[in-house]
């Protein structure tokens, strides 16, 4: 979890999720469903969402709210979800038996999301 502040003096907030044992693929549908939308609009979009990672999406995007409030004492009011997107992480490997004595390899991975926040003006239409 860390904090960056961009070129043209607007501060964001970040907040990072490694290891998330989910396909990018399936993360990715979730990230896509709240980017760009107001903060409160995305939290209660993943309450209610049927997706198993939503719950998870959701810790992480309220890390990246506390975030923004403590560090940097932004108005939660008026934060936005600027970037939301996903990337690889490590694959575990595990083996299943199969018939006559065989094995089949099974790949589990694992993805991290990133979530940027940003605070909106009145002039800035997103």
């Amino acid at each position: 979890m860390n904090d960056v502040i961009e070129n043209n003096n607007k501060v964001v907030s970040k907040a990072i999720g490694k290891m998330i044992r989910i396909s990018p693929y399936k993360l990715n549908l979730e990230a896509k469903s709240i980017r760009g939308k107001k903060v409160d609009e995305a939290l209660s979009y993943l309450e209610f969402s049927k997706k198993r990672i939503s719950h998870t999406v959701k810790g992480i995007l309220e890390s990246a709210i506390a975030n923004a409030e403590n560090n940097h004492a932004l108005d939660i009011d008026k934060l936005y979800i600027d970037e939301a997107y996903v990337g690889k992480n490590m694959v575990m490997k595990r083996w299943r038996a199969r018939a006559r004595g065989r094995a089949a390899k099974i790949l589990k991975p694992f993805s991290q999301l990133t979530i940027v926040l940003k605070e909106k003006d009145k002039k800035e239409k997103k």
